[in-house]
């Protein structure tokens, strides 16, 4: 499988990007969007085979994961949404269809709303647009969390990356959690706004209630709802969710692409 991998620019970023593929006729390159702490390999190593047989794939690192490097600048999903778009024009794609996951798919929401012209359909995997959409106690435990308790596929996949420097480590686990517990909720009028065809997947024990995505699934104009039996990240083959067990992702694709294909 082809793969070609590359850095685009936005202001002084150097957003990194893999593209998984060749173009399939008929189709929309699919974007993935990772969740906090997360990269390319560890989010979605599972789910690409399954995907490019039928699409191109392009999947990116936000600001201060992987291979992207830090910026003066603080990470939001607005600012991370205008990376994405920024490295799509450049690579000269668009409109692509969007897999967000966690809090990848807060950027996936804040990129179709930014620039609706560059989202085809849109898949928000695990993610919300309210603070009341998690569940009990998730807001006190990620304030008290420190990076001690950082997932060590996380920290491994980081260090890995980054010449085994802890100061990179640090400030990912600092960017990630000032995103999340800062991040404002997003209004009902701007998910009206959102034209794409949205499908919003959630696991029934999940970190993301499924009230809550029931909430943003009908605040998003004919939006559909889909709950997987599973946990949050194993139904995507998520290395620090899924256990070593590919079932769920396996039996997850076929209906996210089904969904795409409509």
């Amino acid at each position: 499988m082809t793969i070609e991998t590359g850095f685009a620019s936005s202001g002084e970023l150097r957003m990194y990007y893999e593209l998984h593929g060749e173009p399939v006729p008929g189709t929309r390159p699919l974007l993935l969007i990772h969740g906090g702490g997360a990269t390319i390999q560890t989010n979605w190593e599972h789910l690409i085979p399954l995907v490019t047989p039928s699409r191109q794939v392009i999947a990116v690192e936000e600001q201060g994961h992987g291979r992207t490097q830090p910026i003066d600048r603080e990470l939001t999903p607005e600012l991370s949404a205008d990376d994405v778009a920024a490295t799509l024009t450049q690579l000269g794609l668009g409109p692509v269809d969007v897999l967000g996951f966690s809090s990848g798919g807060r950027v996936a929401l804040a990129l179709a709303v930014r620039h609706p012209q560059l989202v085809g359909r849109l898949i928000v995997a695990s993610g919300f647009a309210r603070r009341d959409d998690m569940i009990d106690g998730f807001w006190q435990m990620l304030g008290e969390a420190t990076l001690a308790g950082m997932p060590q596929v996380y920290r491994d996949a980081d260090l890995a990356l980054n010449d085994g420097d802890p100061a990179h480590l640090q400030r990912l686990f600092d960017i990630d959690s000032r995103r999340m517990l800062t991040s404002p909720d997003l209004s009902e009028e701007a998910l009206a706004a959102i034209s794409a065809p949205t499908l919003v997947v959630i696991a029934d024990r999940d970190v993301v209630t499924v009230e809550g995505a029931l909430r943003l699934s009908r605040s998003i104009p004919d939006a559909r709802l889909m709950v997987v039996p599973g946990n949050h990240g194993d139904y995507l083959g998520e290395r620090g969710s899924f256990g070593g067990d590919t079932a769920a992702v396996r039996r997850t694709v076929p209906w996210l692409l089904a969904f795409l294909d409509e």
